[in-house]
């Protein structure tokens, strides 16, 4: 099994929408972790999908997300759902 660093510094691309309502745009977070509790937790799930996680050179698409998120190695306390 590898060892997931989620202590990297994250770039997030949030899915671009068609009516381009939404004020997310490309957001820079010190962690991975962060980077995942906002994808998670505070982005609508509806742009979760088509969204992008970088990290340092690899990429995740919203799926892999997710399943970083709730991994048992993942470091921060996780909202109640």
């Amino acid at each position: 099994m590898t060892v997931f660093d989620y202590s990297a510094g994250a770039g997030l691309y949030p899915c671009k929408t068609i009516k381009r309502k939404s004020s997310l745009a490309y957001k820079r977070f010190d962690t991975v972790a962060e980077a995942l509790r906002f994808a998670i937790e505070d982005m609508p799930a509806s742009l979760l999908r088509g969204s992008v996680l970088e990290v340092e050179e690899a990429r995740f698409d919203g799926l892999q997300m997710r399943k970083l998120y709730e991994a048992e190695a993942y470091p921060l306390t996780r909202r109640k759902s």
